[in-house]
C-alpha cells in the first residue's frame, strides 16, 4: 500500500517537475520574439521619426502640404507657424555645401537662401524657420503699434500659376511686443550656450549675430501704421529704434501695395527723406548698428529705378531687395477661376519675370556696390541660379513654400550645388549683368 501511494506521489512528483521542466523551455522561445518585437518597433519608430522630422523627406511634399492646403489659405499658414513655433516642424541635418557659404556685410552665412517677410509677421517661429535650412529668415513687416489688418477673406491661392494674392494689411502685434519676444528668444539663445561653452553671456554677446546663430542672420522688416501721415518717416525710425539693435540686418519696406499711405516707393521726394531720416538714425545708434537694407516693388519704370538706385548709393543704404508684390496681373498667368479678379499683391510665380528684371536692373545701376536681394516667384535652383548671375548675392523665398512644402529650401540647395558643379556662389554674383 506504502509502495504504491510512494510510486503515485513520485509520478505525481515527476510529472511536476516536467512539467516545470516544459514550461521553462516554453518561456524561452517567447521572450525572444517579445524582444525582437519591441526592438523591431523601438527602431522602426526611431527610423520613422528621423524620416519625418527630416526636411527632404517627401511626405512634407506629397502628403502634408496638399492636406494644409485643403483650408483656408489663412488658417493653414496660420497653422504651419504654430507647428513651427511649437518645435513641430521638421529640420535640415545636412551642413551646407562650401559652395553655398557666402559673405554679407562682414557676416558670414551658411547658405545665399533667405525667408522673405510675410510669413512669420510677429517673430513667433524664428527657429523652427532656421531649422529648415535657411540662410536667412526675415521676420515682419512690423509696425509701431497693432494693427488687425484688413477684413478676411484676404488671402488667396491661384494654384494653376502657382500664386498668391494677399491684401493682408499688414497685420502685426506692433513692435514692443514683437520687439519684446525677439529681444527674449536672443538672450534665451545666449543664456543656453553660455551654459554649454562655459562663456560669459556679456562675452558672447560681443560676438554673435542677432540671429543667436553663428552662420545665419536674422533679418527685420519694419513699416509704416495705417494712421500714419503719407509724407511721414517717423514709422520706420521708431521700428528701427525698437528693433534695429537685435537684427542682422533692418528692412525699410517703402513698396507694400496693400497699404494706401506708403508713398515713399512711387513720390521720390518722400523715398529720400525716409532713407535720409532711417540711415541718420541708424549712424546715432550707441553701440551695434546695423545694416539698412530698402525693399521696392516690381512696377518701376526704368527711370524710376535709376533714381532709387541713385538714392541708396548716395545716402549709403547697405543693400536693396528686389522685390515686393505687384498690383498688376501678367498675362501669362493662368487663372481659370478669376481668382486675380482679387485686390491685392500678387507673390509666386508669376511675379518672377518683374523681379528678375528689376534683380539686374538694380545691379548694374548700383554698379555692384550695393548688395541686391532677389525675391519674387523663385522656386527652383535653376530659378535661383539666374537671380544670382543677374545680380543677387542673396535670395528670398516664400510663395513657393504653399505649394511644395518647408522642404523647398534645402531642394534648391541640393539643386545649386549640382548646378554651381564646383564652382562658389559668391563667384557668379552678377555673371549675366557684367556681359550686357
Amino acid at each position: 500500500m506504502f509502495r504504491i501511494c510512494a510510486r503515485t506521489g513520485g509520478l505525481r512528483a515527476l510529472h511536476g517537475a516536467a512539467s516545470r521542466g516544459f514550461g521553462t523551455k516554453a518561456t524561452a522561445p517567447s521572450r525572444l520574439r517579445n524582444v525582437v518585437w519591441a526592438t523591431s518597433v523601438a527602431v522602426l519608430g526611431g527610423l520613422g521619426y528621423v524620416y519625418v522630422t527630416d526636411t527632404r523627406a517627401g511626405v512634407h511634399k506629397y502628403v502634408a502640404t496638399p492636406l494644409i492646403r485643403l483650408l483656408d489659405p489663412e488658417d493653414a499658414h496660420n497653422l504651419s507657424i504654430w507647428c513651427l513655433k511649437h518645435g513641430l516642424g521638421p529640420v535640415d541635418r545636412t551642413d551646407d555645401a562650401d559652395v553655398l557659404n557666402i559673405e554679407l556685410w562682414g557676416k558670414q552665412m551658411a547658405n545665399p537662401i533667405g525667408l522673405a517677410a510675410g510669413f512669420d509677421k510677429n517673430g513667433e517661429a524664428i527657429d523652427g524657420l532656421f531649422n529648415l535650412g535657411f540662410g536667412a529668415v526675415e521676420v515682419g513687416s512690423i509696425t509701431p503699434h497693432e494693427q488687425a489688418g484688413n477684413p478676411r477673406p484676404r488671402l488667396f491661392r491661384v494654384d494653376e500659376s502657382r500664386a498668391v494674392i494677399n491684401r493682408m494689411g499688414l497685420n502685426n502685434d506692433g513692435a514692443q511686443v514683437c520687439g519684446d519676444r525677439i529681444k527674449s528668444r536672443f538672450w534665451r539663445m545666449l543664456a543656453a550656450q553660455s551654459r554649454r561653452q562655459g562663456e560669459t553671456v556679456a562675452s558672447l554677446a560681443a560676438g554673435v549675430n542677432r540671429s543667436a546663430r553663428a552662420d545665419r542672420l536674422l533679418g527685420v522688416n519694419v513699416s509704416k501704421s495705417k494712421a500714419s501721415a503719407p509724407e511721414s518717416y517717423s514709422d520706420y525710425v521708431d521700428g528701427l529704434n525698437e528693433l534695429g539693435a537685435y537684427a542682422d540686418y533692418v528692412v525699410i519696406n517703402v513698396s507694400c501695395p496693400n497699404v494706401k499711405n506708403i508713398r515713399a516707393g512711387a513720390d521720390v521726394a518722400v523715398l529720400e527723406s525716409t532713407i535720409a531720416a532711417v540711415v541718420r538714425a541708424r549712424n546715432q545708434m550707441p553701440d551695434y548698428r546695423p545694416p539698412i537694407v530698402l525693399k521696392i516693388g516690381p512696377d518701376n519704370d526704368h527711370d524710376q529705378r535709376r533714381l532709387i538706385a541713385q538714392l541708396a548709393v548716395d545716402y549709403r543704404v547697405d543693400g536693396i531687395i528686389a522685390t515686393n508684390t505687384t498690383l498688376s496681373r501678367p498675362r501669362d498667368m493662368v487663372d481659370p477661376n478669376e481668382v486675380g479678379l482679387q485686390t491685392g499683391g500678387l507673390s509666386g510665380e508669376p511675379l518672377r519675370n518683374m523681379a528678375l528684371e528689376t534683380t539686374r536692373d538694380m545691379y548694374r545701376l548700383t554698379k555692384g556696390r550695393i548688395p541686391i536681394i532677389g525675391c519674387g516667384g523663385i522656386s527652383t535652383a535653376e530659378d535661383a541660379l539666374q537671380f544670382a548671375k543677374a545680380g543677387a548675392s542673396m535670395v528670398q523665398i516664400y510663395s513657393s513654400m504653399t505649394y511644395d512644402g518647408p522642404g523647398k529650401v534645402c531642394e534648391i540647395k541640393d539643386g545649386l550645388v549640382d548646378l554651381l558643379k564646383g564652382r562658389k556662389w559668391s563667384d557668379i554674383v552678377g555673371e549675366d549683368a557684367a556681359k550686357s
